[in-house]
């Protein structure tokens, strides 16, 4: 699916778990690309060993489609950032209208959040919006500020185009490239 039809239809459905086949509104808010249906299908089969029982984070949440899947397949909580005002109130909307009560969704900037110090995830989403070089800086301050252990997943989707550079204790574990996406799944190894 490409963006324009996400524009059109303005929902998306969660494919899997207790949320399955429920949709995801979010009419009228441009620039917002959620992970198509393929992607996170195959992100989420990834993961299908590690995101029950896990803590996640959704870095630039947009539609929210990441961390309510996650929910939706018996995560125990996930953290929702989302800097826009009108994505963070449509987000809540969809939260509410899911009956979701372990999600928590916070109006902020994702780098002035995660220059914080807080308890570690155990599976991170990093899809920014393109074209803003924004996954190298979302790395840093996960990596400094301490938001990963051991074993946590980190996912990270951007443009094609893109280059990707690592800290040396971050091993991939899975990657799916598209015309125009680049999705990879990383595990931190201390």
């Amino acid at each position: 699916m490409n963006n324009s039809f996400f524009k059109k239809n303005g929902k998306i459905y969660i494919i899997s778990g207790k949320l399955k086949g429920r949709k995801i509104s979010f009419n009228n808010i441009s620039n917002l690309r959620p992970t198509t249906n393929q992607i996170r299908e195959t992100l989420f089969e990834w993961l299908s060993k590690y995101i029950k029982n896990s803590r996640c984070l959704d870095c630039f949440a947009g539609s929210g489609a990441l961390g309510i899947e996650a929910i939706s397949r018996y995560a125990t909580c996930a953290t929702f950032l989302e800097i826009e005002k009108k994505t963070f109130f449509n987000l809540k909307k969809n939260i509410k209208a899911l009956k979701i009560c372990n999600a928590e969704i916070i109006r902020t900037n994702t780098f002035d959040w995660l220059k914080k110090s807080r308890k570690p995830y155990d599976i991170i989403f990093i899809d920014p919006p393109y074209y803003k070089d924004l996954v190298k800086k979302t790395i840093d301050l996960l990596e400094n500020k301490k938001w990963i252990k051991k074993n946590s997943f980190i996912y990270i989707e951007q443009e094609k185009q893109k280059s990707l550079t690592l800290p040396n204790n971050w091993v991939l574990y899975k990657k799916k490239i598209t015309n125009k996406i680049q999705c990879y799944l990383y595990f931190f190894n201390i």
